[in-house]
């Protein structure tokens, strides 16, 4: 029987945004997905699809996978596991096809979150009304166990299997606040495996300094319990506290690590010569600089100074290299201009705009085509606050359509479920904001 495989699917979009003090423009995020795609990673969990500004985002990434600018991957929502979330979203974003739902699962969510008002069987209850519901609207949809490292195996396997019974297609071990280790995490996930016999995702934070390591030790452990894994993973880790798991970090030790290397299937689409490029635009978009002893696109990931190391590494470079920077997408020299510069932005004017573009070797049909490509450049700047990088430019220059729907942030008119849920609340007191979610109700 053939090994089963091992996925990437990131969650930088989602949970990578939600990280405190930092954030990302949607046009961001798209040239995240993009690059993603490039990479051949999965899938990613692009945003919320019941939150006002997130929907023009997302209805907007959905039409580049239909005219195939996104060729592969899936563009997915998280929700909670609530009916009413799931309605809404179904309106909100009709072309979405992939969601998660996520409860708490372990006994100190489930009363520190509901006061002892609730129970594991509610939670399990719960979660089959929102997987039901969810089944009839989305075509693929995932469960997630929060706080799952804080859950017994008991209630873990009645609520995994309830998820398999409603038509999950995965279950997500969320590792939420970085709790496990790796060695504990490949047992639950081995035994979770072959006791329900469903696709499980790795979601591990960095508490502890070990969401990589406990992120492969668990994909290890379902694909030796018998079903594929799927690594939640964000571009250079950056995530929530002390961060989730890194990208490359985690396809580095599926590729090189003692245990892993030639012994596992990883997902064959992924292009790891597209990691530099993609790892220095989010450091870039988010404004946290690469540290400088970052795994494989930090400064000194291939520097060498002591002697005998030098040494070493000109004789023979797997002396004291594992894999190639060029296997990276690294190893060209970095151009910076220092004489004159034309550049163009949010007050930016035709002439400027026509200079920078003939220096990407795009050519306008029309003024009037080129103005247009000029207003939507000047609203990506006012919405990114940074000068625009030429993968930004050529993007709103390629797809001006979807660009101009991307950068759209309106207020959503709320379907009528909406208005009723927020009527509701508003009566009962309860601190949900217009967007449909409660403000600390986005864990994972």
């Amino acid at each position: 029987m053939e090994q089963k495989m091992i996925y990437l699917l990131d969650v930088t979009n989602r949970d990578g945004v939600q990280t405190s003090q930092i954030g990302l423009a949607k046009l961001q995020k798209t040239i995240i997905n993009m690059y993603l795609d490039e990479m051949g990673v999965f899938q990613s969990e692009a945003g919320f699809p019941t939150t006002n500004h997130d929907t023009n985002y997302l209805i907007g990434n959905l039409k580049l996978v239909d005219i195939g600018a996104i060729k592969r991957l899936r563009i997915a929502g998280w929700l909670r596991a609530i009916k009413a979330d799931i309605d809404l979203a179904r309106e909100m974003v009709p072309e979405l096809k992939f969601v998660n739902i996520s409860i708490s699962t372990s006994p100190q969510m489930i009363s520190g979150k509901w006061s002892g008002k609730r129970t594991f069987n509610d939670v399990v209850e719960l979660m089959r009304e929102a997987c039901q519901r969810a089944r009839e609207s989305f075509e693929c949809v995932g469960v997630n166990a929060e706080d799952a490292s804080r859950t017994t195996m008991e209630d873990l396997i009645t609520f995994t299997r309830a998820a398999k019974e409603c038509g999950a297609s995965r279950v997500r071990y969320c590792d939420t606040l970085g709790f496990d280790d790796p060695f504990t995490i490949y047992e639950r996930l081995k035994i979770m495996a072959e006791e329900v016999g469903i696709d499980l995702e790795l979601h591990c934070h960095n508490d502890l300094g070990m969401a990589v390591a406990c992120s492969v030790a668990g994909a290890k452990g379902a694909v030796d319990g018998g079903v594929d894994a799927y690594i939640n993973t964000t571009v250079n880790g950056v995530g929530e506290r002390a961060g989730n798991a890194d990208l490359l970090s985690c396809l580095l030790a599926l590729r090189y690590s003692s245990g892993m290397e030639g012994r596992y299937r990883v997902d064959p689409s992924i292009d790891m010569t597209k990691m530099w490029r993609l790892a220095k635009y989010a450091s870039y978009a988010f404004g946290i600089p690469i540290p400088v002893n970052q795994v494989g696109v930090g400064r000194n990931a291939f520097a060498h100074e002591s002697g005998i190391h030098a040494d070493g590494a000109l004789k023979d470079r797997r002396n004291y290299e594992l894999y190639d920077c060029e296997e990276l997408g690294r190893g060209e020299p970095e151009i910076i201009e220092t004489g004159r510069m034309i550049t163009t932005g949010s007050y930016g004017g035709i002439k400027g705009f026509r200079n920078v573009y003939d220096r990407l070797q795009i050519e306008f049909h029309s003024d009037e085509e080129a103005r247009e490509i000029l207003d939507l450049v000047r609203l990506a700047n006012v919405t990114t606050q940074q000068p625009l990088t030429e993968d930004e430019l050529l993007f709103i220059a390629r797809y001006p359509d979807e660009a101009r729907k991307i950068l759209t942030l309106t207020i959503y008119q709320e379907p009528e479920i909406k208005k009723q849920r927020t009527k509701v609340t508003r009566k009962i007191g309860f601190p949900w904001d217009r967007t449909g979610s409660a403000n600390n109700a986005k864990g994972g």
